[in-house]
């Protein structure tokens, strides 16, 4: 049976187009069409003028509903996410667990392994931010856990992973060059972040060979004319570049500077979180954003539509590139190449929403999902 979204407006690749229609068969787009010229004996799903979106694609968040996966890191930890997320828009995640003790990272590489095999599908896999990290820069990490990483413990990892561990942030400028050639060989991706490193240092890792950057101007040393630091390597090098675009983590002329420098390089996570009262990240809720119980500002309370809204509304980006920067960017880097735009051959995972951001429901392989209250 094929099925015929119509009546909508399409967003992909940077471009919003009206007056098509998205034909799906299975799991795939198989045509995108007048709307006119829909095939007949096809199952009509009429959207009523709303947007069409490629499903959202969030590289880094730790948890949801009152399940910490960062901190308990359980099956149903996952599967709480898993759902959150489809209903958000959100068709593929990776699942993050910040610098924590070997015992914990175990428990959620384990987790992660049995959960693969039941996951609806959006759950691609696990991102590890730290331990291997530089304690100038812990943030919200605990300076006790953090530490420099070695190529056992790292193979060991990795290893016992089969597989679901995806990407790895760490501080390259504290790493030997043999733990990040085994990463790199292994086909994880690597992000630098929680990193010090100056401008002569990420001049030479940026790119060669790592790929990413994670939370731009968070957790790094400040750009001055005297010691430019590391966020002008950035900008020269042009990684693919992560930002928590809510206007605290980052303000939103901090976010514009980065686009403008960073182009189709810059893409968007909610590094979120969710309450939790025990463990090493007990997440406190102050009404707009989560702090430690010192006061540290911790995760974000973001969606990924919020941000693209934020970026639309605050910084002044079209809503086609937004929208590029919460799907295509991200797959680019995870290289899921028929995930993050509307072509034909590409999966059929989508987000409907509206002119005030609404979701309405998740296309996901191929099944129009309404959205549950």
């Amino acid at each position: 049976m094929i099925t015929a979204l119509h009546n909508l407006q399409i967003i992909s690749e940077g471009s919003i187009i009206p007056g098509k229609a998205v034909l799906i068969t299975g799991h795939s787009i198989t045509a995108i069409v007048d709307d006119h010229t829909i095939p007949l004996h096809t199952q009509k799903v009429d959207l009523h003028g709303a947007y069409l979106a490629p499903g959202l694609i969030d590289l880094q968040i730790y948890g949801s509903g009152g399940k910490l996966f960062a901190g308990t890191p359980e099956v149903d930890a996952l599967e709480r996410m898993e759902n959150d997320l489809l209903n958000q828009g959100t068709t593929g995640f990776f699942a993050t667990i910040g610098t924590n003790t070997n015992e914990i990272v175990e428990k959620g590489i384990e987790s992660a392994k049995i959960y693969r095999e039941q996951c609806k599908g959006n759950f691609w896999g696990l991102h590890l931010e730290g331990p291997y990290l530089n304690p100038a820069k812990k943030g919200a990490h605990p300076a006790n856990l953090i530490k420099k990483g070695t190529l056992a413990e790292v193979k060991g990892w990795v290893e016992k992973a089969e597989g679901v561990i995806k990407m790895l942030t760490i501080a390259p400028e504290l790493q030997d060059q043999e733990v990040i050639d085994y990463l790199h060989h292994q086909g994880i991706i690597i992000s630098s972040g929680h990193s010090n490193a100056t401008y002569a240092e990420g001049k030479l890792f940026l790119n060669k060979p790592i790929p990413a950057v994670t939370h731009l101007f968070n957790a790094m040393p400040q750009m001055h004319h005297r010691e430019p630091g590391y966020i002008p390597a950035i900008f020269e090098e042009k990684p693919y570049t992560s930002i928590v675009a809510d206007g605290i983590h980052v303000d939103f002329a901090m976010v514009r500077l980065a686009k403008r420098e960073l182009g189709d390089k810059l893409f968007l996570i909610t590094d979120a979180v969710t309450a939790a009262t025990e463990g090493t990240y007990q997440h406190q809720f102050t009404g707009d954003r989560y702090v430690m119980p010192d006061g540290t500002l911790s995760g974000s309370c973001l969606t990924m539509l919020k941000a693209v809204e934020n970026c639309v509304k605050h910084v002044g980006i079209d809503l086609g590139e937004a929208i590029n920067m919460a799907s295509l960017y991200p797959a680019q880097l995870a290289a899921i190449h028929k995930k993050g735009k509307i072509v034909a051959g590409c999966d059929a995972d989508m987000i409907v929403f509206n002119a005030d951001y609404e979701v309405l429901g998740t296309v996901f392989k191929g099944d129009y999902l309404t959205k549950s209250t």
